[in-house]
């Protein structure tokens, strides 16, 4: 009769974790999730994956005190689960207490020494802190433990690209995309790159691969109209930046970089409609950012000229 009445509990337990999964799939079901996933705890206190997802709902809602207690929870159940460390690391990184992230990664470790999440973590930590050689060193490992993983070179990178480091940093994104030809972020940071270093022509086919992947990208629309700005090709950039701005219109740096084509038209042919529509433009980049110089710069600029006009 016991036995048959801790099979019901085990049932109703599963039942309501199923629950919480469902309410799980629905960002405005948080709470009846929550609620779901706590009953299933309290009919089976040993339900390891209810304690799990519990937790990251608590992360998702930045509760990391909560969701430590359930991971920490977790971990107790299933000692010998390297994923158990790698998600009690997560939440003392959150906590921005790295050193206890570090020491959960490094028993992934133990329990796993080809982890290549606790490898990854363990260099994202050594980022976070300052020490970009032993980050670098990290993630050359978690390269040679999985080459042709995506995220080791991917993330490799963009600890290159942060640190001006341009020629490897390209040298790790193109490896990414080897791996992974429809990579959208490094497709986006490989193109930053060439326009940094005024490959205009590499620039374009790495925004346009993006485009083609995401047409809603406000980000590479702008920064595919600033090329063609650079090449002086005024009208394709402008056709761009407007692109970018039907599709959001409230990117102010696509706001500034019309408004400067714009008044690149102005000089040439002044008219009130032009000038106010810039003004327009300066004034709501003002209001994101009061103190953008180039703003600034720009609109000095527009006085002189309607000060060069009323003398001529």
């Amino acid at each position: 009769m016991i036995e048959l009445f801790k099979m019901d509990k085990k049932k109703s337990a599963n039942a309501w974790f199923i629950k919480g999964c469902w309410y799980d799939s629905d960002p405005s079901q948080a709470e009846n999730a929550i609620a779901a996933y706590k009953e299933s705890i309290r009919l089976d206190s040993a339900f390891t994956d209810a304690y799990v997802n519990l937790g990251f709902m608590y992360l998702r809602t930045e509760e990391y005190e909560e969701a430590l207690v359930c991971f920490t929870k977790a971990a107790e159940l299933e000692a010998d689960k390297p994923e158990a460390y790698n998600n009690l690391g997560y939440v003392y990184e959150k906590m921005e207490r790295f050193g206890s992230a570090k020491q959960m990664y490094e028993r992934t470790l133990d329990l796993n020494p080809q982890d290549v999440e606790a490898i990854i973590n363990i260099a994202h930590i050594n980022d976070l802190e300052g020490n970009y050689h032993a980050a670098v060193l990290q993630y050359n490992k978690a390269i040679e433990v999985a080459p042709n993983e995506v995220a080791p070179h991917f993330c490799l990178a963009v600890l290159y690209d942060q640190h001006d480091m341009f020629d490897e940093a390209m040298s790790e994104y193109r490896a990414t995309l080897e791996i992974e030809p429809y990579h959208i972020k490094a497709l986006f940071n490989l193109g930053n790159l060439h326009a940094q270093e005024g490959d205009y022509k590499e620039a374009v086919v790495c925004y346009k691969r993006a485009l083609a992947l995401d047409s809603e990208d406000t980000s590479a629309w702008n920064n595919l109209g600033s090329i063609y700005e650079e090449m002086g090709d005024y009208d394709k950039a402008e056709y761009i930046y407007r692109r970018a701005l039907s599709l959001n219109p409230y990117k102010a740096e696509a706001n500034f970089n019309l408004a400067r084509i714009q008044f690149l038209q102005y000089r040439l042919n002044p008219s009130e409609v032009l000038k106010q529509d810039i003004m327009r433009r300066l004034s709501f980049v003002l209001s994101v950012n009061p103190r953008n110089k180039n703003v600034e710069r720009l609109l000095d600029e527009l006085k002189n000229e309607d000060g060069v006009e009323n003398e001529g």
